[in-house]
């Protein structure tokens, strides 16, 4: 990167603390809600590794849960993509079994699908490296950089991305 050059990276990251305090909402309105409390569902959050478990008694009450969390992280503007949920197994007791995922990082492979769609764009000096979980874009016109952010929130990788250290 040249001294002139403009920069930015491009991450998706997601705010652990907001995540705990909509599930702690989650977990509040399961007790206090006519409808579901006394149904038996749980829903769990291990920190460490950024996993929802989700207990109930039927597909349906677990859509309810599920919909309780939802409207939790979108008020404290936590976007859905940052939570991946699994597929229902059966548990013990006639109960249903749904971990759900908090994604945070790019990976290699959307990464370098990032990267190719960026090329094709056929921007000049548009320089793209990815290091780790971010990518960091770099070209000495800011213009350029500006036009990669808009074509990056136009298009959708199943994950929700950041745009940060702009300069």
């Amino acid at each position: 990167m040249a001294a002139k050059d403009s920069s930015f990276d491009v991450v998706s990251e997601v705010d652990m603390q907001e995540i705990d305090n909509a599930w702690q909402q989650t977990k509040k309105e399961l007790i206090q809600r006519y409808d579901l409390k006394d149904c038996g569902a749980k829903l769990e959050l291990d920190k460490s590794t950024g996993v929802f478990t989700l207990t109930a008694p039927s597909e349906f009450v677990a859509s309810q849960v599920q919909d309780v969390l939802n409207t939790k992280l979108v008020r404290r503007n936590i976007d859905l993509k940052a939570l991946s949920w699994g597929d229902p197994q059966g548990a013990s007791g006639m109960t249903i079994r749904i971990l759900g995922k908090i994604v945070s990082g790019i990976d290699k492979e959307i990464a370098g699908q990032i990267n190719k769609d960026i090329r094709a764009l056929k921007l000049k000096n548009v320089k793209v490296a990815i290091e780790g979980e971010k990518l960091r874009l770099s070209c000495p016109s800011k213009d350029a950089l500006q036009d990669v952010i808009a074509f990056l929130k136009e298009k959708d990788y199943g994950l929700p991305l950041q745009y940060r250290n702009y300069r």
